[in-house]
């Protein structure tokens, strides 16, 4: 069955599916900002707090970047799925590489973030079952799809001139746009007072958000060394997503999800509602932990790939 549909005339369908995708993307962004005209003071749904710092507005903000960060992928890569440009094909592998290994905790994200648009029980069971599915099964169906050979000489036919993304093995790319997907991920913590895990004890406020932005900057870094394929940035990955791992995973381990709370500083009314909810930081360290162990792996696996002697 796989193999009837490993031809190039699925090209364009995939193409036109991410370009509509990344259009709908684009409109819902902003479409989604309304919400805080919603939740402010006047509007239909408005508790007192609300504003930066509360889990509704990071939720409204966070859901106005997710799309148009989708939109920003989705729509040029459609575009060069239909002009059949070789560059498409590598990215489209390195992704669905990074979709298996950041993609649990996106799917709990993507039905928590469901979860306020009050979806019917049937609706809610379809979304999740489509998620795992999505997870599960549609990231190596592709893989093997674009990886198929006449799938690339589709693509390098109509675009004979090598993409610069072909001087780069695999593993490096998959490292590069990993890296350059927790940088952005590591933004989302200054929502919640710069709340910070450092090996068993939380930071958060000023000092939290001081150990936030030095985190950024060294990923940043490293994500540029990486793709350089540069000795150090290999050694700076291991020991900063090691420590990375070591610091998250003891912290959470050692945290009451109250404890998490009251160093967060919500809002009355949204400290009501969770005040209840019965998790422990035990039970979000696998949620966090996966990925990062993931990503380690995925460096270790690569560390041919780096330094002088190199291999493709």
């Amino acid at each position: 069955m796989f193999k009837s549909i490993n031809t190039p005339r699925f090209l364009p369908i995939l193409g036109v599916l991410m370009l509509l995708a990344g259009l709908v993307a684009a409109l819902y962004g902003p479409a989604e900002a309304y919400g805080f005209y919603l939740f402010s003071q006047g509007g239909r749904f408005y508790f007192e707090g609300f504003g930066f710092g509360s889990l509704v507005f990071a939720i409204i903000a966070w859901q106005v970047i997710a799309y148009e960060l989708i939109a920003l992928l989705l729509i040029p890569l459609g575009i060069a799925h239909l002009r059949l440009q070789r560059w498409a094909r590598l990215w489209a592998i390195a992704l669905m590489w990074c979709a298996w290994i950041v993609g649990a905790p996106l799917v709990v994200v993507f039905l928590v973030l469901l979860s306020f648009k009050d979806p019917t029980p049937a609706a809610a069971l379809l979304a999740l079952l489509a998620a795992v599915l999505a997870y599960l099964a549609l990231p190596g169906l592709l893989i093997r799809f674009y990886q198929g050979a006449t799938i690339r000489q589709a693509f390098e036919s109509k675009d004979p001139n090598p993409s610069w993304l072909e001087r780069l093995p695999m593993p490096v790319l998959v490292l590069t746009l990993l890296f350059s997907g927790y940088v952005i991920a590591l933004h989302f913590p200054l929502f919640f007072n710069g709340l910070y895990p450092l090996f068993g004890a939380w930071l958060n406020g000023l000092n939290g958000i001081l150990a936030l932005d030095v985190s950024i900057l060294c990923l940043a870094l490293l994500a540029w060394g990486v793709s350089q394929r540069k000795a150090w940035a290999w050694w700076g990955s291991l020991a900063y997503f090691g420590l990375l791992t070591a610091s998250t995973l003891t912290t959470l381990l050692r945290s009451s999800f109250a404890e998490i709370l009251a160093l967060v500083r919500l809002p009355p009314t949204e400290m009501d509602i969770l005040k209840n909810v019965p998790l422990q930081g035990a039970h979000l360290a696998p949620f966090v932990g996966l990925p990062l162990a993931l990503t380690l792996l995925a460096i270790l696996l690569s560390k041919r790939h780096f330094g002088r002697q190199v291999t493709s």
